[in-house]
């Protein structure tokens, strides 16, 4: 079996300024969670119908995500009880491009995620008034009580649809960061499909292929629920009960 990488080289290129129509800042979003020992044949099944992000000659880049949050978690005890209309706030840094934004996510009750940013290079750990005021205008939040949480960092694949308004991201190399606690999550590949409107995606149908089903999963909470022991999680009882299995099976040897 030809390697991530290889596999990736089959596709077409985009570059980011390419991407430019397909940043759907206001979508739906579609989840799989799968074994890494998956992916390579996923994307053979899907090669010649999206386009692959390359940045510095390179298909596969780096993230690392700080989250924030109140002191008392109130961002993600609200996602865990299961809250309509819930807010995401993290600065993410684009390893590979040098770039970084301070973005808020906000999730509606109608389903849609609505995403909003402005440029920061670097993390913050105390608000500035350009992110004070950004903050103030696009969550419920004061901003003094928002407090650096955790750290999420990962390896991503950015595939766009040659057909539709759709853009696939595919992460891997999971890692959960919170102070002295970590966890690193390498079986465990997740895709998130984002369109305008749900619609056809040859990626949903690959999925379909290989029966690998839908299942939406917060990585921030997935952090929160593996790296801070007095967080509530009863709630992610069942999907992390299902995230284990992915890890605990092996699809290329077929054993647990």
């Amino acid at each position: 079996m030809p390697s991530i990488e290889d596999i990736l080289r089959t596709f077409e290129p985009i570059t980011l300024a390419q991407m430019d129509s397909v940043k759907l800042m206001d979508r739906t979003d579609t989840k799989y969670t799968f074994h890494i020992s998956q992916l390579a044949e996923v994307l053979q099944l899907i090669h010649t119908d999206y386009r692959s992000l390359e940045i510095k000659e390179r298909r596969i880049a780096n993230y690392k995500t700080l989250y924030y949050d109140t002191s008392a978690l109130e961002l993600y005890t609200k996602h865990h009880n299961g809250k309509l209309n819930r807010y995401k706030i993290r600065h993410r840094t684009y390893v590979d491009s040098g770039l970084g934004f301070l973005e808020v996510k906000f999730k509606n009750n109608k389903g849609r995620t609505i995403k909003d940013r402005i440029k920061e290079i670097t993390p913050l750990t105390h608000w500035d008034h350009n992110a004070a005021q950004f903050l103030d205008k696009k969550t419920p939040y004061t901003p003094a009580d928002l407090v650096p949480t955790l750290w999420v960092n990962y390896s991503r694949i950015t595939l766009v649809s040659r057909h539709t308004t759709e853009r696939l991201t595919i992460d891997l190399n999971l890692e959960f960061v919170r102070n002295d606690n970590s966890k690193q999550l390498h079986q465990l590949v997740i895709a998130e499909v984002k369109q305008e409107k749900a619609g056809e995606s040859k990626f949903i149908d690959a999925m379909k292929h290989l029966r690998i089903q839908e299942g939406s999963i917060s990585k921030y909470c997935m952090a929160v629920a593996y790296t801070c022991d007095h967080a509530k999680k009863n709630g992610f009882k069942e999907k992390l009960l299902s995230i284990q299995k992915i890890i605990d099976y092996d699809v290329i040897t077929d054993r647990r």
